[in-house]
């Protein structure tokens, strides 16, 4: 099952891209052998400034074909890191072929593409800069493969 990460917004070098591109190639080569990845970062920036309806109809557009959609929202299921790794092992096993996650912009996602995604989720009820988001994405989608993988990454 191949990954997207879709946001809202272009990360610059730095600190914040450093991560999420470590994140994203250590998941690769763990998720290869358990039939996750390649993960892929979506960037989409809307120019004209249209706010979240203008931002949605992008991201659409950048969504895989029957892609399983997870929206990141203050107002989703907060999961436990194993919980986490047991949905994509569910959306993997029951034969999706892609999973797309969703990270909107200042205003958040537009509601109506909220509403399509098979879930909604939190980081908790603070709400995150988008690069933090995508850089705490990567490392917990990097977890969920150590634990799918039964590695001693994830500690209780």
């Amino acid at each position: 099952m191949r990954l997207h990460l879709c946001a809202v917004g272009r990360l610059r070098s730095g600190p914040e891209r450093a991560l999420v591109d470590d994140y994203a190639a250590r998941f690769d080569r763990t998720g290869r052998a358990l039939g996750l990845g390649p993960l892929t970062v979506v960037e989409i920036e809307d120019r004209k400034g249209g706010g979240p309806a203008a931002e949605a109809a992008l991201l659409a557009r950048a969504l895989p074909e029957g892609a399983a959609l997870c929206a990141l929202d203050e107002r989703g299921q907060m999961l436990s890191s194993p919980d986490f790794a047991a949905l994509l092992a569910r959306w993997r096993d029951s034969g999706r072929s892609a999973a797309a996650f969703l990270i909107g912009g200042a205003d958040g996602l537009d509601p109506a593409l909220r509403a399509r995604a098979d879930t909604a989720l939190s980081f908790g009820p603070m709400v995150w800069p988008h690069m933090l988001a995508r850089a705490m994405l990567a490392e917990q989608l990097y977890r969920a493969a150590q634990i799918l993988a039964g590695t001693p990454y994830h500690r209780i």
